[in-house]
């Protein structure tokens, strides 16, 4: 039987959830006939990605799909490319906070993914589930599991595919930092100006991306639209 790692953070930044951890783990057992394996992962630079690595080495997936969350931005979003730095807004969970430095010192200086983001996306647009293939990981946590699980599969596990990807907050979360901002008809407005999505929708946009992956060995050409926020 075919595997497939989907790994999802835990909470940072004061949040109560992550929804990409929310979303992985109500993902099947099973996907087209491939084991899901579901991993949770520390917001931590280094040891986030190593518990990935580690991951990757016990179970040997064919495809390993990272997530995490993006607040602000109203798609799914499957990265194209992680880089070769870090540089932290804030402290991660553990309080590092790496500025302007390279996380590889002497490795190239990006990965590009080597799932077939824009079929990926093609499929949940398909399903009517808003999503764009993501030119950019950010220079934080993601980007830093982003980039340190490319560099492994391609200097240690070649037969293993894999990207990460980006969901926006989850509905709840938006409603819950407008009502601790603002009185209840403001919180009502601020809700629908920021975007988000339901958690059973990103599960479902999960679910659907990770099929097209199977079912695509070779990418579709760029799809219609991209985004960078």
């Amino acid at each position: 039987m075919k595997k497939i790692l989907v790994t999802g953070f835990e909470p940072f930044g004061g949040a109560k959830i992550n929804p990409a951890w929310e979303a992985v783990k109500a993902l099947p057992e099973t996907i087209v006939g491939a084991q899901v394996i579901k991993l949770h992962v520390p917001v931590e630079f280094g040891a986030g990605a190593q518990k990935v690595i580690d991951a990757l080495e016990a179970e040997r997936p064919e495809i390993v799909l990272c997530v995490g969350q993006a607040g602000g931005r109203s798609k799914i979003t499957p990265e194209f490319v992680g880089i070769n730095w870090a540089h932290a807004r804030i402290p991660d969970n553990a309080g590092k906070q790496p500025l302007s430095q390279r996380i590889i010192d002497g490795a190239p200086d990006a990965y590009f993914a080597s799932l077939p983001v824009n079929a990926m996306v093609a499929a949940m647009n398909q399903a009517e589930i808003p999503a764009a293939v993501s030119y950019t990981a950010g220079t934080y946590v993601c980007n830093d599991v982003m980039y340190q699980v490319l560099h492994a599969l391609a200097t240690r596990f070649p037969e293993t595919r894999g990207t990460f990807l980006h969901v926006p907050f989850a509905t709840e979360q938006v409603v819950e930092k407008n009502a601790a901002a603002a009185e209840k008809a403001a919180a009502a407005e601020k809700t629908r100006q920021v975007p988000s999505m339901s958690l059973e929708m990103m599960t479902r946009g999960l679910q659907i991306a990770l099929e097209a992956a199977l079912a695509n060995d070779v990418d579709l050409a760029d799809s219609e639209s991209g985004t960078t926020c």
